[in-house]
């Protein structure tokens, strides 16, 4: 996966995730970084992006460790566990979303991650 994007959330908390190769994705390269309010639904954190992305939303039942775009939303979303619609322990998406890629490290400190708080986005290629 050519992208690397490096979250530093206001409460110390550090995620890293890779995400698939797709022209789309120049638009955020372009705008890295960035900062942007986080949301908190359950077990996911999600946050607005700068750039609208052209993706349309292909599923809502994702595995935990997911990074999604949420079209709706125009939010970059991370599932880490079971969200408010979850019947188990399976992150279930508010409505359909498109799978982007995985958490590859710091997921464990996901659940300290605060709604409201600031996200510092960067983005590069591999």
């Amino acid at each position: 996966m050519p992208y690397l994007v490096t979250l530093e959330f206001e409460s110390g908390v550090k995620v890293i995730c890779e995400l698939m190769e797709h022209p789309e994705l120049e638009k955020l390269l372009a705008h890295s970084p960035f900062s942007s309010e986080v949301e908190r639904w359950g077990d996911e954190v999600y946050f607005e992006l700068p750039v609208r992305l052209e993706f349309d939303g292909e599923r809502m039942l994702m595995e935990v460790g997911e990074v999604a775009y949420w079209p709706e939303g125009n939010s970059i979303c991370i599932f880490f566990g079971p969200t408010p619609v979850s019947r188990d322990e399976k992150p279930v998406a508010y409505s359909k979303v498109k799978p982007l890629g995985r958490v590859i490290k710091g997921m464990e400190h996901l659940r300290k991650v605060k709604n409201g708080e600031y996200v510092e986005v960067r983005i590069e290629k591999k």
